[in-house]
């Protein structure tokens, strides 16, 4: 399976709309920004047709140190989930 990097992104926009190099960079940058900024400030991220960007708060639990078997206190933290749209998943079925 291959891995699409951010670069890749910047190529693909650049072939794409005929931006120059620096720009698609630019606007790839600004994009990812602007999703982390709005996770950050507790916001969701949907996109139509793709998917839902949003922050679980986890609570704190106990779990164990899988090496030692002891018991471990896993912190409460933040997550980014993603929950793919109907659309989204019938056409990631189909392929």
């Amino acid at each position: 399976m291959a891995t699409i990097t951010r670069s890749d992104f910047a190529d693909r926009l650049r072939e794409k709309f005929g931006l120059t190099s620096a720009d698609a960079y630019k606007l790839v940058d600004v994009i990812f920004d602007e999703i982390s900024e709005a996770l950050v400030n507790g916001e969701e991220v949907k996109f139509a047709g793709f998917g839902t960007f949003k922050i679980l708060e986890k609570n704190a639990r106990m779990g164990r140190n899988p090496k030692t078997g002891e018991p471990a206190v896993i912190t409460a933290r933040n997550v980014v989930t993603f929950r793919p749209s109907t659309e989204f998943r019938n056409r990631v079925a189909k392929k």
